[in-house]
């Protein structure tokens, strides 16, 4: 992690009923792939893509009439910082060994089974890359698992 990062954090407080409206603004922080640093306050990286996203949802909570803030800042320590970075990337690291367990499946699948699967795990991978801000070891590992399933499924459609 060269340099030290700068954050996006949103705070926000929802009203507890009803429920629905708080489980999607969840949902959506998730598929961002924010770090939950206390109740109510989620961080990612900053850039113009998370700090627009962020507004988005902070959007989306006064809407349902929450209350919700957005911040720029940077964490105190570099220790603190470094167990935020290892938080989210084992977070992403655990969802790519998934994928590397179901491409390993896969080359003893079905022909037809193993071309479905390879289209869902290229769509894992990508849908992982969009929330992986800082890439573990895994991610490769999760590549070249897939691209054994590709080349197996190449060479059963190769004439």
């Amino acid at each position: 992690m060269p340099g030290r990062v700068e954050w996006v954090l949103l705070a926000y407080r929802m009203p507890r009923e009803p429920s629905t409206r708080r489980i999607t603004v969840w949902r959506k922080l998730r598929r961002l792939g924010v770090a939950q640093v206390g109740d109510g306050l989620v961080a990612l990286p900053a850039d113009a893509r998370t700090r627009e996203q962020l507004e988005w949802v902070a959007d989306d909570v006064l809407a349902a009439a929450g209350e919700a803030t957005v911040w720029l800042a940077r964490l105190g320590s570099a220790g603190q910082e470094r167990a935020l970075v290892e938080r989210m990337a084992e977070s992403v690291a655990g969802e790519y060994r998934r994928v590397v367990e179901e491409a390993r499946s896969a080359l003893a699948e079905h022909p037809a089974a193993r071309r479905r699967t390879l289209r869902r795990l290229r769509r894992a991978v990508h849908s992982i890359g969009q929330r992986d801000f800082f890439p573990p070891p895994e991610r490769d590992e999760a590549r070249r698992a897939i691209e054994a399933v590709a080349d197996q499924v190449a060479a059963e459609v190769a004439p």
